[in-house]
């Protein structure tokens, strides 16, 4: 099989880079300064324990390749870019073509089923980050992340199977799970922070915010009849399988929502994120505030360029409380 990474920043990246160490067919899709210094030197890849540059092939658009039968996609774009993606890989690729959509939030899947006739959903607990073009890192020490997939909506298939007994061959943990829909669900619960983490910097501050979004995340799931992997499902999995270093004397500078604004891309996923929430509470009837505000700050901070961290604890609570939102 060939693996075709459709968005080589740190997810994609991070997992591209693993494949292509044991020996994996990698291409990479990348673009602007990112796939420049890329073709130009190699992807640059950073853990705890190394720093390699890696000749994996980065192209700057689906078209650029010749697909062959044994393809298959990784979606690892932010969902807010997954429709130009998904559409752009249709046309280059064809429908028949496998996508696992190896992204946080829940939407992406069903954009994927729309236009492809093989859609895997994978959830995707993995340290990792990509700050500068031309580099991507996992904080990771041994095991480098967790991914578990499935067949979407539901069930696994031969093909899943076989992708997650290579990933687990390419130092990460992976199994197929036939409902693996709920441990994304779940790892939403715990995504509606990324937009704080940039807003405010200050999470251990914050923690009535996050009970309230994750509060409000809980009563639209159950009005909405999703079912959601528990707590304890979740620490059962994930036990003490990732466990995390500085790299170069560095800690992890934040979330992937952090990590937008800090590279002032102008865009961030929190519509898919905190914004799937309000989504649910306008279709059930459950307020959402607090998943409302950080909404809508994340995408002006994000659009204006500011600063992670432009907001105080303080400020953002005082902006859900004027939404209605009662702590």
């Amino acid at each position: 099989m060939r693996y075709i990474i459709c968005g080589a920043g740190a997810i994609g990246g991070t997992i591209g880079a693993r494949l292509f160490q044991q020996g994996q067919d990698v291409v990479l899709i990348a673009r602007g300064d990112h796939l420049a210094a890329i073709q130009q030197k190699g992807i640059t890849f950073r853990s705890p324990v190394e720093t390699e540059s890696l000749p994996i092939p980065c192209v700057g658009h689906p078209s650029e390749i010749d697909f062959r039968p044994d393809d298959i996609v990784f979606m690892t774009v932010k969902t807010h870019q997954s429709q130009v993606a998904l559409e752009a890989l249709r046309d280059a690729a064809g429908d028949e073509i496998p996508v696992v959509c190896c992204q946080n939030s829940v939407a992406n899947e069903r954009m994927a089923l729309r236009l492809f006739q093989h859609v895997y959903a994978m959830v995707v607990m993995l340290p990792a980050s990509h700050l500068e073009p031309g580099v991507v890192q996992t904080e990771a020490v041994g095991i480098t992340g967790i991914l578990d997939a499935g067949c979407y909506p539901s069930g696994t298939d031969e093909l899943i199977e076989g992708i997650t007994r290579t990933l687990s061959n390419s130092n990460f943990s992976s199994q197929a799970d036939p409902k693996v829909m709920r441990q994304k669900y779940a790892k939403l619960l715990n995504n509606l922070n990324n937009a704080l983490d940039a807003l405010t910097e200050a999470r251990d501050e914050a923690q009535d915010i996050s009970r309230m979004l994750n509060r409000e995340a809980l009563a639209c799931y159950q009005a909405a009849g999703i079912d959601c992997a528990s707590r304890e499902e979740v620490a059962k999995r994930r036990g003490n399988i990732v466990q995390t270093a500085p790299v170069s004397g560095q800690p992890r500078g934040g979330s992937s929502s952090w990590q937008s604004v800090a590279r002032g891309t102008g865009s961030i996923e929190a519509d898919y994120l905190n914004g799937e929430i309000v989504l649910l509470g306008r279709l059930h009837g459950v307020p959402t505030p607090a998943n409302l505000v950080l909404q809508r700050l994340a995408n002006r901070l994000a659009k204006e360029r500011g600063k992670t961290g432009s907001y105080s604890v303080d400020q953002v609570r005082r902006l859900i409380v004027e939404a209605g939102g009662v702590f």
